[in-house]
């Protein structure tokens, strides 16, 4: 039968395929126990809400078995420890630079909705709007690499240029600061084929080499899914809260609940819920119109334990004026209250992040 050595001897050589180092040394192998043919690994992960957990648990087993014939592993998966992770990943904390030195950026708000079609990035881009109206420094990093949609909202299509610490963001009319892959691409129509790991960085990248200067609040505009994008946000960004954004639907409430547990499972603060298309207005009568059903924004938010923050209309001027690139003169009469909510909810402390 093998020892405890050989056993973790055979775990040092699996990867973490998404940070580069070994199991072992990054301290995921929590116990070892050998009972005859029978042995028991317990990893204990960055956090459960891992996408990769699965490939390093097989990658475990696989690993052990090799060592003899016969052998029966089972692998046991936890959650690290606050003092675990900073073990971990302390040691590698990427260096300052110059963009982020030449950067002051207050609070970072990341927006999410796990499921796509609620009109995540138009509350993105609204939000960014009603803060700027009340007269803070806002910037507004779209994280949609393969669907980005905010530079269209704002008529921007002027690549960045770079400066001596970074690339710069290119300004709105209002003065937003804002960032997209689509500003980067030879045409808007040009689709981004990237695998997850590429994406990840690109996002990386928008945070660390892009100069924000100084800004009260940066609004992340994240994709759909809890996969590795907004995992990314999540460990290498030091966020102050995240906000979901849910439609009337019950299956938009289901899938906005997976997203909070992600965000609930990395300890990143959920700001509220906001529900996005609750109503038409109708032209004639001004009677309000569920389009898609009675709203289940109440339910969703009680269940998450969170505030519903208020139910904007699907409103097809908001949609032309998006289209044509004039979102910044759209009145957004039912934002107004709701953005002054959001900027009174986001805590001033930022999460640490895993760099993970």
């Amino acid at each position: 039968m093998p020892t405890e050595a050989q056993v973790r001897e055979a775990l040092s050589r699996v990867m973490d395929p998404e940070l580069g180092r070994n199991i072992v040394e990054l301290g995921m192998v929590r116990a070892i126990t050998i009972d005859g043919p029978r042995v028991a690994v317990t990893l204990a992960l960055t956090t459960m809400g891992c996408p990769l957990k699965d490939r390093i648990s097989g990658d475990a087993r696989a690993a052990v078995e090799a060592l003899e014939p016969g052998l029966q592993v089972n692998v046991v998966l936890g959650e690290m420890t606050a003092e675990e992770r900073q073990r971990a990943f302390g040691r590698q904390a990427p260096e300052v630079t110059a963009a982020q030195q030449a950067s002051n950026v207050r609070r970072v708000l990341a927006v999410m909705s796990g499921k796509g079609g609620v009109g995540k990035s138009s509350v993105s881009a609204l939000l960014a709007v009603a803060l700027r109206r009340k007269g803070l420094n806002v910037g507004l990093l779209d994280a949609d690499i393969t669907g980005p949609s905010i530079p269209r909202m704002f008529g921007l299509h002027e690549p960045p240029e770079m400066g001596p610490a970074g690339m710069m963001p290119v300004e709105s009319r209002s003065g937003i600061k804002v960032i997209s892959i689509n500003l980067l691409l030879p045409t808007e129509e040009e689709a981004v084929v990237w695998r997850g790991p590429l994406i990840s960085s690109a996002i990386k990248q928008f945070w660390s080499e892009v100069v924000w200067g100084d800004l009260d609040v940066l609004i992340l505009d994240l994709p759909p899914g809890t996969s590795d994008p907004a995992l990314t946000v999540m460990q290498s960004i030091p966020l102050n809260g995240v906000l979901m954004v849910t439609s009337p639907q019950d299956l938009a409430g289901m899938v906005v609940r997976k997203a909070a547990q992600l965000a609930s499972q990395l300890k990143v603060p959920i700001v509220g819920l906001v529900e996005n298309m609750s109503y038409v207005l109708c032209p004639d009568c001004a009677r309000k119109v569920e389009a898609f059903g009675p709203s289940q924004a109440g339910r969703t938010a009680a269940h998450l334990g969170v505030p519903l923050l208020g139910s904007l209309p699907l409103d097809p001027e908001l949609a032309r004026m998006a289209d044509v690139g004039d979102i910044e003169r759209y009145a957004a009469e039912a934002f107004r209250p709701l953005a002054d909510e959001v900027w009174a909810r986001i805590p001033a402390a930022k999460c640490t992040p895993m760099f993970g």
